[in-house]
């Protein structure tokens, strides 16, 4: 239904479309990568913990298990929250789409950096001070006990994440997605030619109240001793009634005594 205010109801182009199904395909991918490093946890824990035994990093591998699980948690409320602004960014809500910008490239930050760290070979790795292993004797022990799949498939989950969050990024900014996200103004149609207002009704037209019946006229009273008879009243002149002493008017002629 077309709101006469509003104007016709805005259609969403296929560039925000495409853009909230990338959004949500990095959440998933987020949340596939953050499953395959929580089941390979324990792993770097025993890793970290035989390889400091003895030496002054002993003890630390507790905190390397709480930088993994902080950053799982991280992951998790990055891939929820895009989730949440691509549905809201297909409603049209610019303050979404402003919002994906924001977190969209604190994500791109923080999945570069992790591609860094994994390409360089040092993304998990602990203290190297002191008595402590190097990290080539480290990342080697990593590699014996973790499975073979694990780091091809961390990077390529990492890359096609990256991807798709940078291509959502830039199709939220291309010109299309503008118009649906510009905030609408009232639709305003110009005056017909020649036409004319509608005029107010006229009162003439409208019905009138009834009018007021009138009061019942007061009967006259009967006529008082020594006062003349009023017209319309019993015992007047009209009436046959007798005329008061001194008046002008002779009474009635009585009838003649046989």
């Amino acid at each position: 239904m077309v709101d006469p205010q509003q104007g016709p109801a805005r259609v969403r182009p296929a560039v925000v479309t495409i853009s909230s199904y990338l959004l949500i395909s990095y959440a998933v991918l987020s949340v596939i990568s953050l499953i395959i490093g929580l089941t390979t946890i324990n792993t770097y824990r025993d890793v970290f913990r035989d390889a400091y035994a003895g030496t002054d990093a002993e003890g630390t591998e507790g905190f390397i298990v709480f930088g993994v699980l902080a950053g799982s948690v991280v992951s998790l409320l990055f891939a929820i929250g895009l989730v949440v602004l691509a549905l809201l960014n297909n409603r049209g809500k610019n303050v979404a789409r402003i919002i994906t910008w924001i977190v969209g490239g604190i994500a791109l930050c923080c999945s570069g950096l992790a591609l860094a760290g994994t390409a360089a070979g040092g993304a998990m790795s602990g203290p190297s001070t002191g008595d402590a292993p190097s990290q080539e004797e480290i990342n080697r022990r990593l590699d014996e006990a973790l499975p073979s799949w694990y780091e091809p498939v961390s990077l390529l989950l990492t890359v096609l994440g990256i991807i798709a969050l940078l291509a959502a990024l830039i199709l939220l900014a291309l010109p299309a997605a503008n118009e649906f996200f510009r905030k609408r103004q009232p639709a305003w149609e110009p005056p017909v030619p020649g036409a004319a207002y509608p005029a107010y009704p006229s009162t003439l037209d409208q019905p009138g109240y009834p009018q007021t019946p009138g009061y019942p006229q007061t009967p006259g009273y009967p006529q008082t001793p020594g006062q003349p008879g009023q017209p319309g009243q019993p015992g007047g002149p009209e009436q046959g009634g007798e005329s008061h002493p001194g008046s002008d008017r002779p009474g009635p002629t009585p009838p003649p005594v046989s």
